[in-house]
């Protein structure tokens, strides 16, 4: 299968950075810390802690995703829920919708462009001549986890984005860039990538929060040694990879698709136990003239 597909907020959150702070700024916060334009959000559903499923995951302190129920996934940008939505994905900048099930989506294994600067020189990945490693696709750096104290630092620093996502009240994270391992030249491996989320899902069960595996289907028989508790999967119908998911979280597993034929057969055969949403490539928000959106 390729090593990228799908999109990111790498490059969203500088192209998209005005679009995302535009509709929070329109929508002030109120004292619960969320989305009071979320009016429609949640209709005919009890509010979060009644709304979500109450199934708890393995470390028995978290609620996991009311799957198969409603999903939108809005990490190019915050926008009202549609109706029958009761599972939402946002970016960490963003704020949660009220009443629903809310994934706060974090980019923890990579640099984003316009945050590059903000990492120790130590902690960006590096060949043997010393030039950092980049995800070209996407213009971002690969932080180095190939050794416990790296990994423990990174850690450190990710956990506050953790912790910045239950102070609002997302009841998930979803870190994004699990397969970044594959993308290093081999500087990295399965090992790592699976140490590192460890650590990852110690911190959010901490501040009671769900955690997913975001793609990489190769390593979805770690689940448990990971500490991982359900799976967003972009693109497992156009993949054929859906039934892998499903067999390794109890179909707890949130699906975004990006093209017409993935949709249709994802919908095919899991239409009925998995949360699917067809998105476009961008994630747009409905305002643009490229926003898709649709369920089955």
């Amino acid at each position: 299968m390729p090593a990228k597909r799908g999109p990111r907020t790498g490059f969203l959150r500088a192209a998209a950075a005005l679009v995302t702070l535009a509709a929070l700024a329109s929508c002030t916060p109120d004292g619960d810390g969320k989305d009071p334009a979320d009016t429609t959000a949640g209709q005919g559903s009890p509010d979060s802690t009644a709304g979500a499923d109450s199934t708890k995951s393995s470390s028995g302190a978290v609620r996991l995703p009311p799957v198969p129920d409603g999903f939108d996934y809005q990490i190019g940008g915050a926008y009202t829920p549609p109706s029958g939505v009761r599972i939402v994905a946002r970016d960490r900048g963003a704020d949660p919708a009220r009443g629903l099930y809310n994934i706060c989506y974090v980019n923890a294994f990579q640099a984003q462009p316009d945050e590059r600067d903000d990492w120790p020189d130590d902690l960006l990945l590096r060949d043997k001549k010393g030039k950092v490693v980049i995800d070209a696709d996407w213009d971002e750096a690969l932080l180095d986890i190939g050794t416990p104290a790296k990994r423990k630092r990174v850690a450190a620093r990710v956990d506050k984005w953790i912790d910045g996502c239950a102070d609002k009240g997302f009841d998930a994270v979803e870190p994004d860039n699990y397969d970044s391992y594959t993308r290093s030249h081999g500087l990295l491996n399965a090992d790592d990538a699976v140490s590192f989320i460890k650590l990852l899902s110690q911190r959010a069960h901490t501040r009671g929060l769900a955690i997913a595996q975001k793609n990489t289907v190769e390593l979805a028989d770690r689940r448990s040694r990971a500490g991982l508790d359900f799976a967003v999967v972009e693109e497992c119908g156009a993949y054929d990879e859906c039934g892998e998911y499903a067999d390794a979280f109890d179909d707890k597993v949130v699906v975004v698709e990006y093209t017409d034929k993935g949709f249709k057969k994802a919908l095919s055969g899991f239409g009925d136990r998995l949360s699917i949403v067809r998105r476009d490539l961008q994630v747009s928000t409905p305002d643009s003239d490229d926003y898709v959106r649709e369920t089955g």
